[in-house]
């Protein structure tokens, strides 16, 4: 028989039951440095905002500062350029037209030119307001600038 002594005994096989491991990877015991318990010690329970990576979408977000007036006229804006590709010479140009030809889908807010682009037709153009650029252009073209009163907006109730 061999030597019985205490440093050479050990336990039968499956007499002992190795211990849960919880936390696997933490190297901190059996919570794993979470803590006990509540929503942060489980699994996918942290804010993904207080992560480095995410913070670029809190830059993104615009900063409500200031005052902004809810009655300010907002119109719908139409360059004269597109205007010169899109009509004959000497057509008379208003709402119902840029929206049949698909330019605008309402006047809701009012209609407004501008004079981006190059005007070589001469239209006679109706609208709620003209930038100064886009009235000298057309006028110098030849055209005829028709503002239409404020009061005969369509519908002032789309945004």
């Amino acid at each position: 028989m061999s030597d019985l002594s205490l440093h050479t005994l050990s336990p039968y096989r499956g007499s002992r039951k190795s211990r849960l491991r919880v936390g696997r990877g933490g190297k901190r015991g059996t919570t794993s440095g979470r803590g006990t318990k509540g929503q942060r010690a489980r699994s996918g329970g942290r804010n993904k905002l207080a992560y480095k990576g995410m913070r670029h979408l809190l830059l993104q977000t615009p900063q409500l500062r200031g005052h902004a007036n809810k009655h300010k006229e907002k119109y719908i804006c139409v360059n004269i350029g597109t205007l010169d590709a899109l009509f004959d010479d000497s057509a008379h140009i208003d709402a119902k037209a840029l929206i049949n030809r698909g330019v605008i889908r309402h006047t809701g807010r009012g209609l407004k030119i501008l004079g981006d682009g190059e005007l070589k037709k001469k239209f006679e153009i109706s609208a709620h307001k003209f930038s100064t650029a886009a009235k000298e252009k057309i006028e110098k073209a030849g055209g005829k600038v028709v503002v239409i009163d404020k009061s005969q907006f369509p519908n002032p109730n789309i945004k």
